[in-house]
């Protein structure tokens, strides 16, 4: 089993020292999130949540996740990175293939692409994005992705995207994971047939093994049982080592600590978020 800690809404004057305490301390990676905004009016429409309403509010931060990542790259040896998650296809692919293979070269191979369709319609309306269509452009963009990342000219003729033969550089020194947020049936879907890896919205661990069952058997009906695959996981439970061993068993690879504003309140220290951390380290990953 592996540990992530959660720096989602942390205060972005803090990541530097949180990275470097993490990469101490022996978790596996950060995982950020991703907004571009937050409208002043939301109609709603979170889908993990009875009101419809994000934990988040307009003045959360969402630290830009490709600056962020490279500066807590540059001062760490071991950590790793992973949105969860990149609000995908409200952006352009051409864009984002030049920034990963960048970060991924910077990072010496500890970027991963965490990637979700998107729920806040509002964003991607200001954007000039079509909201019905996200998904669909967010599978062209895998296609765009992983051929801008290759070694030749590529080219692209889809619904969404349309181009001649052409060259991104650079091109990444080693493979991009992706990593599928959510757990529709649709994302469990994409996340098994097309991802490295799955990334929860928060569970109970009672929901976690028949989670693992479902992206198990969707992988087996994709031929891509025997692939490498993992599973980040966010609990709500409180942290127990015996609890994560008997999970690790179930086929969940990586525990997520909960966000630092879920435990500590919506502001704290840096003194108080490396408390909580090293209290979670030697309680837990000191087990493993």
């Amino acid at each position: 089993m592996k540990f992530w800690q959660a720096i989602t809404w942390a205060e972005t004057d803090q990541l530097i020292e949180i990275a470097k305490f993490a990469d101490e301390l022996g978790f596996e990676g950060l995982m950020s999130g991703d907004h571009a905004l937050y409208p002043v009016n939301l109609s709603g429409g979170y889908p993990y949540s009875e009101s419809g309403m994000p934990p988040q509010t307009i003045d959360s931060e969402y630290a830009d996740m490709w600056t962020s990542f490279a500066a807590m790259a540059a001062v760490t040896s071991q950590l790793k990175f992973v949105c969860g998650v990149y609000v995908l296809p409200l952006r352009n692919p051409i864009e984002v293939a030049k920034q990963a293979a960048t970060l991924a070269i910077l990072s010496r191979g500890r970027f991963i692409l965490g990637s979700g369709a998107g729920w806040m319609k509002e964003e991607f309306d200001i954007y000039g994005v079509d909201f019905k269509t996200r998904g669909k452009r967010m599978d062209e963009m895998l296609s765009v992705l992983r051929g801008l990342w290759g070694e030749e000219p590529f080219e692209f003729h889809g619904e969404h995207f349309d181009f001649d033969k052409m060259k991104v550089t650079p091109t990444p020194d080693v493979k991009v994971p992706i990593y599928f947020g959510g757990t529709a049936p649709i994302a469990l879907r994409r996340a098994a047939q097309q991802g490295d890896g799955w990334i929860n919205t928060g569970n109970r661990a009672d929901e976690i093994p028949a989670l693992m069952t479902t992206l198990a058997d969707l992988r087996a009906e994709s031929e891509r049982i025997d692939e490498p695959f993992e599973t980040l996981c966010g609990l709500y439970d409180s942290p127990d080592a015996g609890l994560y061993k008997n999970l690790y068993e179930q086929g969940m690879t990586s525990a997520i600590n909960l966000p630092f504003s879920f435990t500590l309140g919506e502001r704290s220290t840096i003194d108080e978020k490396k408390q909580l951390m090293e209290n979670f380290a030697n309680k837990i990953i000191s087990q493993f």
